[in-house]
């Protein structure tokens, strides 16, 4: 199993793109957030994926840094299936809210040979906190991170032999997440910039974490492995070195601070 990521960024990142990834096991592809436009398009061919072979979309969140590229799949997916290059049928999975949006703008944004495949051969799957789809041959857990903000769920993969992957999105962790998080073999957190410049960055009033935050949890949560993501880019040339630095003084396990693109062996 892999995991790439496709952007690593907060909303308004300039340097890097927004927060979105995909996992991968035995040629079967999980794509999780689109990113905020049709650079998402760029991202899945540099790292080496077609969107023809992309068959299941978790959205989070209706924020635009996660949603807008979502828009864009639906429509070089829809096109490739008028033009008859996209085969089978294609899923997106997230909350009621998320999906009569993406339903609503496809009305209104594509033209009507794209949105009949919708409904069709691309559907919208409504997701329920604590609910469990099989999703690339795994089964995934959805659950409502009780987000103060705009409804946000995250999902928490069973890798099999008693091991899972978490996404807790891209809000600090909240105590309902404790069950799907805890003594995850993975967990997939944000962390929107150092401790140490939280006067810089101010994390705290738009309700992210820092690094310390982020890894402080992990090691109460028993987590052997953490990944860093939806960080500011004014550090990133040395944003790996930095945080690793930081986060090594509150954990103990396999910490990770990926760049668009890289890739991790899970």
């Amino acid at each position: 199993m892999k995991l790439t990521m496709l952007g690593t960024g907060c909303a308004l990142v300039t340097e890097c793109y927004n927060t979105c990834f995909i996992v991968e096991d035995n040629n079967k592809l999980f794509m999780v957030d689109g990113g905020g436009g049709n650079n998402i398009l760029h991202q899945i061919k540099y790292a080496n994926y077609d969107v023809m072979d992309i068959h299941h979309i978790f959205v989070t969140h209706k924020h635009i840094d996660h949603l807008m590229g979502i828009v864009w799949m639906i429509r070089k997916i829809c096109q490739s299936m008028s033009q008859g290059v996209y085969e089978g049928e294609a899923f997106i999975y997230s909350h009621k809210e998320v999906l009569e949006l993406l339903a609503d703008m496809s009305d209104k944004l594509l033209v009507k040979k794209q949105s009949k495949f919708i409904g069709d051969r691309l559907h919208f799957v409504e997701v329920h906190d604590g609910e469990t789809k099989n999703i690339i041959d795994h089964d995934v857990i959805f659950f409502d991170i009780q987000s103060t903000k705009a409804k946000q769920y995250g999902f928490s993969m069973d890798m099999g032999n008693g091991k899972k992957l978490t996404c807790c999105g891209d809000e600090p962790y909240s105590e309902c997440e404790e069950k799907y998080a805890k003594d995850s073999e993975w967990l997939l957190h944000e962390a929107f910039c150092l401790y140490s410049q939280r006067d810089i960055f101010n994390p705290y009033e738009k309700h992210h974490s820092t690094v310390k935050d982020a890894c402080e949890l992990a090691e109460k949560l028993n987590v052997k492995n953490l990944l860093l993501y939806h960080t500011e880019d004014k550090n990133i040339s040395n944003r790996a070195e930095l945080y690793a630095e930081e986060g090594s003084k509150y954990y103990n396990g396999n910490l990770l601070i990926p760049n668009d693109l890289d890739s991790v062996e899970l």
